[in-house]
């Protein structure tokens, strides 16, 4: 599995990002790309850069993350720094790959694996990322709302998404009924025929909290798998050479006496 992270708009992540995600489509590698949209006040031509990156990605990712930077004023006031907004950030997409990635190693309650995350994430098109963390008698309501109201993510809902991972990391004062709250609350809100995988993972140091990770994909799958330019090889697969250009000969113009 591939986490590939971008700025978009500049030149490095907008233009390195797809080639890369494109070379780990092509070995077979479920690939996610998780990329930030600049600032308004960068101006409209880092916008139309980061755009048309965004457009050459999403063809070659199986799943797309996209978080516009300008969102962070929902997080700031006017006493925040730069670096506590940008750590916003980070923290939010630091809690969404770990969940996912805690599912298939840390031990737990419910134990999923890579083809349980595969079969969520493979060619979905656009998806939401949120994490949320709560304490007392309500936990797991609040935690699990928390998690799909995220601020800073495009302006994407879970409505309609056709995949959704779903885990709940507690200690060991985690109950079964909260866990079914949890993923009940977050059932509500996605497509009645979504595919739905949930797990539990054990954390000792969380002794009354719960935290709640939801990743939703397939959001757009209708309009962003429509064209499928980069085609998955399976792992055993070898590479394919590049074809021989093929070479026109002309005949030499018979000299004019």
């Amino acid at each position: 599995m591939c986490f590939i992270t971008a700025g978009m708009g500049g030149g490095t992540g907008t233009g390195a990002a797809p080639i890369i995600a494109q070379a780990a489509r092509e070995l077979g590698v479920l690939t996610v790309g998780v990329v930030t949209k600049p600032f308004q006040f960068e101006g409209n031509k880092r916008m139309k850069q980061a755009e048309e990156g965004i457009t050459a990605l999403q063809k070659v990712v199986d799943t797309l993350i996209i978080i516009p930077n300008q969102n962070l004023f929902r997080l700031a006031n006017e006493r925040t720094t730069f670096t506590d907004a940008f750590a916003m950030a980070d923290d939010v997409l630091y809690q969404g790959v770990k969940g996912v990635t805690d599912l298939m190693v840390r031990p737990g309650l419910i134990n999923l694996d890579f083809a349980d995350v595969r079969a969520v994430m493979d060619e979905m098109g656009k998806a939401m990322m949120g994490t949320g963390e709560a304490t007392g008698d309500n936990r797991a309501v609040e935690a699990a709302e928390k998690a799909i109201a995220n601020p800073l993510l495009d302006e994407i809902s879970l409505h309609g998404a056709k995949g959704v991972l779903i885990n709940i990391t507690g200690g060991y004062d985690l109950t079964l009924f909260e866990l079914d709250e949890a993923a009940n609350i977050i059932r509500e809100k996605v497509d009645p025929d979504a595919n739905i995988i949930v797990g539990s993972t054990l954390d000792t140091s969380m002794e009354g909290t719960l935290r709640v990770s939801v990743v939703a994909t397939g959001i757009d799958v209708g309009q962003s798998r429509a064209e499928q330019p980069a085609t998955r090889r399976s792992m055993a697969e070898p590479l394919k050479p590049a074809p021989e250009p093929k070479l026109t000969v002309s005949p030499v113009a018979t000299p004019v006496a």
